[in-house]
């Protein structure tokens, strides 16, 4: 590769289902590259936060008029941390990244990544940080919405059940002990949730590529992603 195919800075959509290892991917491939990951999907789980925390939930319904009156006072950033080799994020100066991964989050995020100024808000954030490329970024309409120009636009799924058992054993290393049961539950329950949903619902780009990786190993979607960067930057 030359030096100008080096220095070839692209923007990378990440899109696809809950639990198919977008983050992990993303991550692995900003490590790769030498650029910059955006976990845009932490960033909803961390308003799904702060409206918990400020009682905004009765049972699982929003009270979305609070949090949009609340939404200039959530400030959300990242933070490097060098025992994990990644950023973690932070809610108004808080250490979050432990318990916006928890399943009471998981069960109400779609709820608030349903508001539209929500979505005003991370879109408009997420587009200030990924101007100049360089940039790998995660979640469910990065190649739609947010970044539709992209370089490389990747739609990842993968079965149900591969998606829950991956989920179950993750909270189970946490010793999180929430049920198989209730995290395929979760996973379908989200899938619908974010196709069906008014704003910007989840749906793969006209020019993204599929990546099943059901029964990939990490190693194989990493060729898989290879492929596709060295003949974008090689044309």
């Amino acid at each position: 590769m030359n030096t100008t195919t080096q220095n070839k800075k692209l923007t990378i959509a990440i899109d696809g289902f809950s639990s198919c290892g977008k983050s992990t991917f993303a991550k692995q491939i900003a490590a790769r590259l030498g650029y910059v990951f955006i976990d845009t999907g932490a960033m909803y789980r961390a308003v799904t936060l702060y409206a918990i925390d400020h009682g905004m939930f009765f049972g699982c319904e929003l009270n979305a008029e609070q949090l949009i009156a609340e939404l200039d006072n959530i400030d959300i950033t990242f933070r490097y941390n060098p025992s994990r080799g990644a950023a973690d994020i932070y809610i108004n100066g808080s250490a979050a990244e432990q318990r916006i991964r928890t399943i009471e989050v998981s069960n109400l995020v779609s709820r608030v990544s349903s508001v539209a100024e929500v979505r005003q808000k991370l879109v408009a954030m997420q587009q200030a940080m990924g101007r100049d490329g360089g940039v790998v970024l995660d979640g469910r309409d990065i190649g739609t919405v947010v970044f539709p120009d992209a370089d490389i636009k990747l739609f990842m799924t993968a079965d149900p059940e591969v998606r829950a058992e991956r989920r179950y054993k993750e909270l189970a290393a946490k010793g999180d002990n929430t049920p198989y049961e209730e995290v395929l539950r979760n996973v379908v329950e989200r899938d619908a949730a974010d196709q069906n949903r008014a704003i910007s619902p989840l749906r793969k780009a006209d020019d993204a590529i599929v990546l099943d990786n059901s029964h990939m190993t990490v190693d194989e979607q990493m060729a898989f992603f290879m492929n596709l960067y060295e003949q974008k930057v090689c044309r």
